[in-house]
């Protein structure tokens, strides 16, 4: 007779429940919530920020972005990076790199749609770490940063073409701090407001 692993089976039907329970939760708290736009000027802008491996096993790091425009999210993402970061900056440097091409593919979708004026102006991304800003902005490679895969130096190119304007701002107002890490209510709730989310 063949081998039925119940115990194992058993264990993930739990396991699934138990991660269905927390979402379903999450799903009643937040069923009155809406994205309202109009509060702002009809501008894109980007915000991006990531954690650094809280992925324990793969020892991978969260990336987050999302665009916003006329005061609320049009655009926004969380995924794990492909590659293993040695600090911080490279971290962060990875996520603006994946956030600046959604921002290409955002420019050029909302100039052909013809209805977002000053859609020739760059697209501002902000993110919080000096060190990843600094290295977007920089034509040449340090010794801390040479090991950083060249497909994320695209970032470079598309600053120096004016597509985008890097700046930094502190994480207390980088809206893109939901999509990487737990935050307290007062400031989840704030970062809610800042996408255009609004409680009926």
């Amino acid at each position: 007779m063949r081998k039925i692993p119940y115990a194992s089976a058993v264990g993930s039907l739990m396991y699934a429940m138990l991660s269905v329970k927390k979402i379903l939760k999450y799903l009643r708290r937040t069923k009155d919530y809406i994205l309202v736009y109009g509060t702002k000027d009809l501008i894109l802008t980007g915000y991006t920020d990531s954690d650094f491996q809280t992925d324990k096993d793969a020892r991978k790091s969260t990336s987050g972005s999302v665009f916003t425009l006329n005061g609320g999210e049009v655009v926004w993402r969380n995924i794990k990076q492909s590659c293993i970061a040695d600090f911080t900056m490279e971290v962060e440097y990875v996520a603006a790199c994946e956030a600046a091409k959604e921002a290409v593919w955002l420019r050029k979708f909302l100039t052909d749609l013809k209805i977002v004026p000053n859609m020739h102006l760059p697209i501002t991304l902000y993110y919080d770490n000096n060190g990843a800003v600094a290295n977007s902005r920089e034509p040449r490679s340090h010794k801390w940063g040479k090991h950083i895969e060249r497909k994320y130096h695209l970032i470079r190119e598309i600053v120096h073409r004016g597509e985008i304007v890097v700046t930094q701002i502190s994480s207390e107002q980088n809206i893109a701090d939901p999509f990487t890490k737990a935050l307290t209510a007062k400031v989840f709730e704030s970062h809610l407001q800042s996408l255009g989310l609004r409680c009926l």
